[in-house]
């Protein structure tokens, strides 16, 4: 127990304040985005789009970069899956990163519903803060619906959904994440 416990904590107080993620529009600049953040960030490698072995050399390159720059690398899959590849966790839902050995947990909640689902998650990504490309004509959370699922969660929460360094200060939120906001041409302050 006071293994697991310790693991737990240590993935917490290790967690990165910024996460880039992944996508087939951010594609072509992630070698320079991940150059450009600052030094101990988080890179969580979704890439959909990409069939499974291409998916995976991907990773590899990609990891590789974002290792040398000192920042934590996730796959997005299951957490067996993260292991096999060598990344420092796995991203997905809480269905999806269930059971399995211990490892970096980062779940994707958009409702109090889905966060109390969440308990095993080192941390949440809650999303989406603002209106996103990722999600057309969804609307987002906003500031204050975004504080009040945030305050029940017993872990971390990194913000996520059409944020960049303007809206993260605009939010006051320690931890945030990006797709678009955090693209290679993109400012970080």
């Amino acid at each position: 127990m006071a293994r697991c416990y310790s693991g737990a904590m240590q993935n917490r107080q290790s967690l990165p304040q910024l996460w880039l993620l992944s996508d087939a529009r951010n594609d072509a600049g992630l070698e320079q985005a991940l150059r450009r953040l600052p030094r101990g960030s988080g890179f969580v490698l979704r890439h959909y789009h990409l069939p499974p072995a291409q998916r995976r050399a991907r990773f590899r390159a990609l990891a590789r970069i974002a290792r040398a720059c000192g920042h934590t690398v996730v796959l997005s899959g299951s957490a067996a899956e993260a292991r096999r590849w060598g990344a420092d966790g796995a991203y997905g839902s809480a269905r999806a990163l269930g059971a399995g050995a211990a490892g970096l947990r980062l779940v994707t909640v958009h409702s109090l519903a889905e966060l109390r689902r969440a308990r095993r998650a080192d941390a949440v990504l809650l999303s989406p803060v603002f209106p996103t490309r990722s999600h057309p004509g969804a609307a987002g959370l906003g500031t204050l619906r975004f504080r009040a699922i945030a305050a029940w969660a017993p872990m971390p929460v990194i913000a996520l959904g059409g944020m960049d360094a303007r809206r993260a200060r605009q939010l006051g939120w320690p931890r945030w994440a990006a797709i678009d906001g955090l693209s290679a041409t993109k400012r970080l302050g």
